[in-house]
């Protein structure tokens, strides 16, 4: 009988060994979430416009989508005819071609990069990578540059100025009208303006302008030149500003609530006579 129950406590030592070791081998759960790594933003290229396009998806979305995502894209003269074939704008192709160009740093920027030049010169102004079409933007709440609503403004000049004392230039008013009295975009002060240029042309070539309001349109008065550097009578509708540089072809400007409420415009060069009218970027600040 004693056997028996040394038998029975052999078994049972032996069965939680084989248990023990069936535990140690079984991997246990691991608990807590898995973090994933994520996943590297995908690379866009001619044929992911096409298909966004096609999608229906508007210009300003993709464009966006072109600004915040790598891309590899193919802007020859035969595929920029296939991409128009396909249905996509001038303003996405531009965008494209803006996004694969190389930034060339300036030449005193680039004598500092190597060790020659005044080491003392401040840095040139980064690009702004934000934009990336010729244009006029504010910033909204977000910090986020967007652009102002351009409308059509016909102009048709006169009244003849004497020269100026140091350059001799003769310049001439251009008289602007618009029609309706509002803007579609409402801003509150103080609002933050980027100006984005064509090549070669200087901020001082664009008048910031302040409308006169009619019954059904705006209208100003301003001198051929531009407002940086005018001096204009109490006609004329130029709001003085101080543009900074900042980025190639980009300058930025703050509007704050001492130019008070009312509708303003800012007027690029060479815009068109009362003919054939001209573009316009409008906005009104509420008080």
């Amino acid at each position: 009988m004693r056997f028996r129950n040394w038998i029975a406590v052999l078994v049972l030592v032996m069965a939680g060994t084989w248990c023990f070791a069936q535990n140690a081998e079984t991997p246990q759960p691991v608990e807590g979430p898995i973090s994933a790594k994520p996943a590297a933003p995908k690379t866009l290229n001619n044929a992911s416009i096409v298909r966004m396009v096609s999608a229906g998806l508007s210009d300003d979305l993709v464009i966006q989508a072109i600004g915040a995502q790598p891309g590899e894209y193919k802007t020859d003269a035969d595929s920029m005819v296939d991409l128009k074939d396909a249905g996509v704008s001038e303003r996405v192709i531009t965008a494209m071609i803006n996004k694969g160009r190389k930034k060339i740093a300036p030449e005193g920027e680039r004598a500092a990069a190597g060790g020659g030049g005044d080491a003392a010169a401040p840095p040139a102004p980064a690009p702004i990578s934000e934009v990336s079409e010729m244009g006029a933007y504010y910033k909204d709440r977000n910090g986020t540059w967007q652009p102002l609503q351009t409308e059509v403004v016909h102009i048709k000049s006169g009244g003849w100025l004497k020269s100026t004392a140091t350059h001799g230039v003769i310049k001439q008013d251009r008289n602007g009208h618009l029609n309706g009295r509002e803007s579609k975009l409402a801003l509150q002060a103080p609002v933050e303006i980027l100006v984005y240029a064509a090549p070669s042309v200087d901020i001082a070539e664009y008048d910031f302008l302040r409308f006169r309001l009619n019954s059904n349109s705006r209208e100003f008065r301003a001198i051929t030149g531009g407002v940086f550097h005018s001096t204009g009578g109490a006609q004329r509708d130029e709001v003085e500003i101080h543009p900074v540089k900042a980025g190639e072809r980009a300058w930025r400007f703050t509007v704050d609530r001492s130019v008070g409420g009312g509708e303003y415009g800012i007027l690029p060069p060479g815009t068109g006579n009362v003919t054939n009218g001209g573009k316009i970027y409008t906005f009104a600040i509420t008080e």
